[in-house]
């Protein structure tokens, strides 16, 4: 994984072209407000969940200050994972209040507008580098 990226597991996806590109764009103003990196994995995750999601972080370019949204619809699972660096400028509770709003308009059927909501939460909370 690169930085600032959105990786579907499924080619196909569920996005349009335009959901892709505000998505492609909300993930570069996450990045260039914070001087973090944050991605966005959409697709199955293996069992155990969170340890398919934290080895999905390491792959990104510099994991230390990255944050990854990793997303299963099917399996109803949401992951944010943070590298050391981020995660003093995000904390759990931080994490926590993204994933709840995100997890309301996943469940509203929203999926673009779920992560688009904890792409600026997250970005808010961690504030400029």
């Amino acid at each position: 994984m690169t930085s600032g990226e959105l990786v579907e597991a499924d080619r196909e996806g569920p996005f349009t072209t335009r959901q892709l590109l505000r998505l492609d764009e909300a993930l570069r103003i996450a990045d260039r407000a914070t001087g973090l990196t944050f991605s966005i994995y959409l697709g199955e995750l293996e069992e155990p969940i969170r340890e398919s999601a934290e080895k999905l972080h390491s792959q990104i370019a510099n994991p230390h200050k990255a944050v990854l949204l990793a997303v299963s619809p099917s399996q109803r699972r949401l992951e944010i994972v943070t590298g050391d660096e981020a995660r003093k400028r995000i904390t759990d509770r931080d994490a926590k209040l993204a994933a709840f709003g995100m997890a309301g308009s996943f469940a509203g059927g929203d999926l673009v507008g779920g992560l688009l909501i904890g792409l600026d939460q997250l970005a808010s909370h961690a504030g400029r580098s």
